[in-house]
């Protein structure tokens, strides 16, 4: 379905919801189920229309007619909302589908961070009550049994088997209606697994994946049967799972491609022993006393990026000592982090002395991670030190990855920043992803005229188009689409790259395979080919049109030689090429009517 909807923040229409069921009348007088029927109801088999069973002889399955003429013409929608569905299901007398919740990638439109996202819902259409029912509130995946009578549900670790036409809800013991609904208690399964065998299993599987899905069936000229078989004895060797890991890497590592990635299950986080962080940056007086040295400022547009301290009530400031914690006097060896073990977003109350030796006591919520917070203060950092340098007349936009949070980032402050007279346009470490095709987009915008609206400032055609240079910074760290939106940049010749050459491995992934124990198992499935590069980016990267090395002295000062040699390419070049400017309005042209000739005098008489 078809139905563009209108961006919040930037001028783009876009489909979030473009699926419905559809139906296919295979013979051409077949009536559609949701069209008006023929005195009132709908003739079926059943009651005597199409029957042509010979007496005496049990009827088989009906004969299925495919009238190919017009095949296309008879496809009708079933008449539900067009929305986000998925694995489609037939049971008798219906349709049943589940209905994903349209939410966003990174989860920062939840009421809070760490609040439960919407759950994805089973959906059932009946074909006599022509409406729809919600089966199920929650949902992941569904089967449907042979009679079609009968539904198996899937949510979040839970198994449960319930009628496929009617909505049941979890019901307590003896209450009515609980028969309806059948749990299946997973706990009860008990296996006995042996690692050792079920390594070589995993092994041997991982290997045939690798095989199957390789982008390239001769797997570029490399022996893999040979290499699989010459690591095998190994795997009879190993003793612990993380050499299992280990084995994984040395040998999808023989192929000598990119994205070929091993990942274990993920270890579990004792919530009650996670250490809460303060978002600040704290030293130790002679005197024993914990003081803030640097207050982190928060990002009110990341939930995940707020800053403890800076809370409306809380205010903590520079210079200010943390003596205690939830009542507890602060270790003058161990600091504030002791006392803050478990306390990762849960409400704890701090014990303040500002310089005067004046206390007080506030209450924040410490962070489980303070990543985005610090992140959110980097890009600030240089932000406004190219600001500064430049006099205002510079943006600056970093791109930490090609993936939604990538895309945010990007959006986060791009009017305010494309509307400078240039741009700095900071990919280093970039962590890669698939957006770099609508990154290049936005940068290939050239200004072509101006939208001059009155109480407002003038506004490029298109939008958020760069008004003059810009300069793109990479480094080692920037990869895989991150290694791609460099090459778009410098084919396209759109700005000059200045930086070290990016990291080089341009083989896709999708990440859809696991193993019996959770491991997630990459297979390097699409390759890159470029213009005038062809397949050299990888293993190679994209070379910088300028080489800046950031040695490792500068970087233990706190320097960012790449920025300010970007800085001076960018002065350079605006000097050559200025930025586009809005006309001045006194150009307009007038729209007073001319001057009347002057009316003839009347005749006298």
């Amino acid at each position: 379905t078809f139905d563009p909807v209108y961006d919040s923040h930037v001028f783009d229409l876009f489909f979030p919801a473009a699926t419905r069921p559809y139906l296919v009348a295979l013979s051409a007088s077949t009536p559609s189920p949701f069209d008006a029927e023929l005195a009132g109801r709908a003739l079926r088999p059943e009651d005597g229309a199409g029957a042509d069973a010979e007496p005496g002889r049990s009827a088989g399955p009906p004969a299925v007619v495919v009238d190919t003429d017009d095949l296309a013409e008879r496809v009708v929608p079933v008449p539900v909302p067009a929305a986000r569905y998925h694995q489609l299901r037939a049971a008798e007398g219906g349709l049943l589908w589940i209905n994903e919740p349209l939410v966003g990638v990174l989860g920062d439109e939840r009421a809070r961070p760490g609040a439960e996202a919407a759950k994805p819902s089973l959906v059932r259409y009946d074909f006599d009550k022509r409406r729809q029912l919600t089966l199920a509130d929650s949902a992941r995946s569904v089967a449907v049994t042979g009679d079609g009578k009968s539904i198996v549900v899937v949510d979040n670790g839970t198994l449960f088997v319930a009628p496929a036409n009617a909505r049941v809800d979890p019901a307590a013991p003896g209450a009515e209606g609980a028969s309806e609904r059948v749990d299946v208690d997973t706990g009860r399964i008990r296996l006995h697994v042996e690692p050792m065998l079920e390594w070589h299993q995993m092994y041997d599987e991982a290997a045939r994946l690798m095989r199957d899905h390789f982008w390239i069936e001769d797997m570029a000229d490399v022996d893999w049967a040979g290499v699989v078989a010459r690591y095998r004895p190994l795997v009879s060797r190993i003793s612990t799972r993380s050499e299992l890991s280990e084995l994984f890497w040395e040998v999808q590592g023989e192929l000598g491609s990119s994205h070929a990635y091993e990942e274990p299950p993920p270890r579990r986080v004792d919530e009650l022993r996670r250490l809460g962080l303060l978002g600040a940056d704290l030293v130790r007086d002679a005197d024993g006393r914990w003081r803030v040295r640097r207050v982190l400022p928060g990002e009110s547009s990341v939930p995940a990026a707020r800053a403890p301290l800076l809370a409306p009530g809380a205010s903590v400031g520079l210079g200010e000592a943390i003596v205690s914690v939830d009542g507890v006097p602060v270790d003058p060896l161990f600091g504030p982090a002791a006392a803050l073990v478990g306390a990762a977003n849960r409400p704890v109350a701090l014990g303040v002395e500002n310089a005067s030796g004046e206390r007080r006591e506030v209450v924040v919520t410490p962070l489980a991670d303070e990543r985005p917070l610090r992140y959110q203060a980097w890009v600030a950092d240089r932000r406004a030190a190219v600001h500064a340098a430049s006099s205002g007349r510079a943006g600056y936009l970093h791109v930490p990855d090609m993936m939604g949070n990538g895309w945010a980032q990007l959006h986060r402050d791009l009017r305010v920043e494309m509307a400078r007279e240039s741009l700095v346009v900071d990919l280093r470490d970039n962590g890669g992803g698939h957006v770099s095709q609508l990154v290049v987009e936005k940068l290939a915008r050239r200004v072509l005229g101006w939208d001059v609206v009155r109480h407002h400032s003038a506004e490029t055609y298109p939008s958020d188009a760069p008004r003059g240079p810009f300069v793109a910074v990479v480094n080692e760290q920037a990869g895989s689409d991150g290694d791609i939106v460099t090459a778009a940049i410098k084919l396209r010749g759109l700005a000059p790259v200045v930086g070290t050459r990016t990291w080089g491995g341009v083989i896709g992934i999708d990440g859809r395979y696991t193993l019996v124990d959770g491991t997630r198992v990459t297979q390097p499935r699409y390759a890159f080919w470029f213009e005038g590069l062809g397949w050299g980016v990888e293993n190679h990267g994209v070379d910088p049109d300028i080489e800046v090395p950031i040695p490792p002295e500068a970087w233990a000062a706190g320097e960012d030689p790449q920025l300010e040699r970007a800085l001076v390419e960018l002065a350079a070049l605006l000097e050559r090429r200025p930025a586009a400017s809005p006309p001045d309005p006194a150009t307009r042209p007038s729209r007073r009517p001319p001057e009347l000739p002057p009316r003839p005098r009347p005749r006298a008489r």
